[in-house]
Order: structure tokens, then C-alpha cells, then sequence
């Protein structure tokens, strides 16, 4: 669905007239952004093992593998230029194959043979299972990519390069490694550029990045997975000056969801804590913020949930898959 970007909170203050007002307005600028300039297509929300998630049979992902208009797949997103037909995803799911089907549906590919490029590159936050899995589907038994740009931090890049199987994918130029500087902007197409910022993760493999969108219109903050708020060396609402829309990790909803593991050495930020923190920009009406990146376990997933109603109460939304922001 289209969202409606221009009108991030509506105050009980604020008169019907003038509520009527944004909403139209709102309405008109995001059907012209989405038709014509670059925009984010949202291809996922959940957690690394999707929804539902393997070997799991509570009453959640039970309910999913009844009902597949209940599955999720992976946090993702695909930057979109309709003009140029160019589109990135930013990071290569698990579920990279039904998400492409989706790029489908708004990138152009040739007919009747397989599209050796069927993306202008995929960026990377880091080598978690649920970020980079998808990177396999572009070697030799599958896509067969020919210098598939694949842009990720200096300790990424060397990751990739440095281990098999994706070392194969440098050995056969399926990709083009390339390295991504903290604090400096990849330029894209269309005045839209995208800027790593290093976020405080458990770093096995690799370190980990959010990234800064910005279009000639808008810009985006992308964190679909970090540490608690506490542990980042800028405070957030600094990092946050001067954007519109913030993406941010909502993987848990309360410190109980997983009763077989000790959800604050998971180190995500709960939910509410994020939106205490965040609640005087989105009162004041400065920052729009949705969550994604939600486990399967998080009761947010249900858009009738007292967890997700208690969220939009308070000013924030859940992202969905297939929501498009104009940029």
C-alpha cells in the first residue's frame, strides 16, 4: 500500500478542516512520488528466521503456516528509481527469491531468458543470516550475475572476499565488492544518496551499519538491527536531526516474549523504550517512525494486537511489506 507519508502524527489538537487538509495534501504528494520519483518498496519486516519461523509452533507461526496472508519475510528494502529503471536492495534476505518477484513487479526485465542483472547492486549492514543468505542466489547454480555491484563496510568486504561461499562469487565476478566509508555518501541515481553509519551490534563476523537515505524530497533512516540505544556513542535524537522518516529495530516488543532465552543479551531495544525516547520528535510532529525487523515472537505483528494498538496510540506505526515511501 501507498502510506501517508506528510502526516506523521495528528495532535487531538489539531482542527478537523486542518486534519482534512495534511491528509489530502499528504495523499496527492505520495501517489505523484511513487509514480514518477525515487522511492523505498519495503520487501520485508521480520526478523532473520522469517514468520513463520523454522521449528517454531506457537500460536503465531502456527497461525502463519495456516493462513500465508500471516507470513512475513525478512527485513529488506528496495530503493526504486521509475524513471531510470534502476533499482538496489538494501541487504540479501533468506527469502531473496520471493522477494525478487516483487522487484518484478516494478522493474522492467527482459522477456523470454533469465536476467543476468536484475538489480544495479545490493547494499549491505551486515553478515547476520537474515542480511546477507540471498548473496548466494547470484553465483553460478542459480542467477549467474556478471559484476553484480555488492556494497558493504571495509570489514564486510573482506568477509565476502575472504570465505567461501561467497568467495566464489569474487573468484567468478558474479560481484563487485565495494567498500563503504562511515560518514560518506554513495551516490545512486536521481539526487538520492545513501550514507553508512556504524551501529553497535554483536559484531561475530563483521561490524554493522544503518544507513542514511536521502532523496531530493525526504530522507530515511535505516536501522533494522542494533544494540540498546544507551550503547551508541551519538544519542539517536542527534543522529536524527533533519530526518523525516526513521525505519527502526523493533525486533521485541517486552522482555518475556521468548521464554526459553534471556532477551536482554539479545541487546535489540524494546519497542517501548524506543518510543520513549523518540516521543518529543514525533509529538512535535519532526519524525515519522515505524518499526520492522519485529521477531516472530513480537505481539506488534498483529495489526489488531493491544501491542500494536498501544504503538499507534502513542504516535509510531509498524512497517509493512509493500508500503513505498517517496524519497
Amino acid at each position: 500500500m501507498k502510506w501517508n507519508l506528510l502526516s506523521p502524527f495528528v495532535s487531538a489538537a489539531l482542527s478537523i478542516l486542518a486534519l482534512a487538509a495534511v491528509h489530502v495534501a499528504s495523499a496527492a504528494t505520495t501517489a505523484a512520488g511513487s509514480a514518477q520519483g525515487p522511492k523505498v518498496v519495503v520487501l520485508g519486516t521480520v526478523q532473520d528466521g522469517g514468520m513463520p519461523q523454522i521449528a517454531c509452533t506457537d500460536a503465531r507461526c502456527t497461525a502463519a503456516r495456516k493462513n500465508p496472508a500471516l507470513r512475513r519475510n525478512v527485513a529488506s528494502l528496495a530503493i526504486d528509481f521509475p524513471k531510470t529503471d534502476h533499482t538496489y536492495l538494501i541487504d540479501a534476505t533468506p527469502d531473496f527469491g520471493e522477494q525478487m518477484e516483487k522487484v518484478h513487479t516494478f522493474r522492467h526485465h527482459p522477456e523470454g531468458r533469465v536476467d543476468r542483472m536484475p538489480l544495479d547492486g545490493v547494499i549491505l549492514t551486515h553478515a547476520h543470516i537474515g542480511h546477507y543468505l540471498g548473496l548466494a542466489f547470484f553465483g553460478f547454480e542459480a542467477i549467474d550475475t556478471k559484476g553484480l555491484p555488492v556494497y558493504g563496510s571495509p570489514r564486510m568486504v573482506a568477509f565476502l572476499r575472504g570465505n567461501g561461499p561467497w568467495s566464489q562469487l569474487v573468484a567468478r565476478r558474479n560481484v563487485d565488492l565495494r567498500e563503504l566509508r562511515p560518514g560518506a555518501p554513495l551516490a545512486l541515481d536521481r539526487g538520492v544518496t545513501v550514507t553508512p553509519i556504524p551501529v553497535p551490534h554483536r559484531d561475530e563476523y563483521t561490524d554493522t551499519l544503518a544507513f542514511l537515505i536521502r532523496g531530493p524530497r525526504r530522507s530515511l533512516l535505516y536501522v533494522p538491527d542494533t544494540d540498546a540505544w544507551a550503547s551508541w556513542p551519538r544519542p539517536l535524537p542527534d543522529v536524527l536531526r533533519g530526518v523525516d522518516v526513521a525505519l527502526l529495530d523493533g525486533t521485541f516488543d517486552s522482555r518475556d516474549e521468548l521464554p526459553d532465552r534471556d532477551v536482554t543479551k539479545i541487546k535489540h531495544p524494546l519497542i517501548e523504550s524506543t518510543m520513549d525516547l523518540l516521543a518529543p520528535l514525533v509529538r512535535a510532529g519532526r519524525l515519522r517512525v515505524l518499526f520492522t525487523h519485529l521477531n516472530h515472537s513480537n505481539p506488534a505483528l498483529d495489526p489488531a494486537s493491544p501491542a500494536r494498538r498501544r504503538i499507534e496510540a502513542r504516535g509510531f506505526g509498524v512497517l509493512a511489506e509493500g508500503d513505498e515511501i517517496p524519497l
